[in-house]
């Protein structure tokens, strides 16, 4: 756990990882908030914010005296969600900045093509 940012958040964003990744697939039941408590030593309530923030969210869904359950579709949607918050987060102020130095998209094109390569030949 990271003491930086919110438990709940950090209980809803695993929950999001394991879904991303297929750890969890669709239609498949997710631990209980108990057992999310259990683990990472926390108080079930704290659980059961993040778990309730993504029943919010469309992500997973109650089913009264069985569990909770990832919903359908709820993979594209965490990856859309996902995809909107990196281009404000990260694009938009590369953009920006891109703008100020005169650096033209076809710039930036060039100079993200390069260190992507670079990244690959470390790898």
């Amino acid at each position: 756990m990271d003491d930086s940012r919110p438990i709940f958040l950090q209980i809803a964003e695993q929950i999001e990882n394991d879904i991303i990744n297929r750890t969890l697939p669709e239609e498949s039941q997710v631990p209980s908030t108990n057992e999310f408590a259990a683990f990472h030593r926390i108080n079930p309530a704290t659980a059961g914010k993040g778990v309730n923030l993504l029943v919010d969210r469309g992500v997973l869904q109650k089913r009264r005296g069985i569990g909770m359950f990832v919903a359908p579709g709820a993979r594209d949607r965490i990856v859309s969600a996902r995809r909107d918050a990196f281009s404000a987060q990260y694009i938009a102020p590369l953009l920006a900045e891109a703008s100020k130095l005169g650096i033209t998209t076809g710039q930036l094109r060039s100079m993200i093509d390069d260190r992507s390569r670079a990244e690959e030949d470390h790898r």
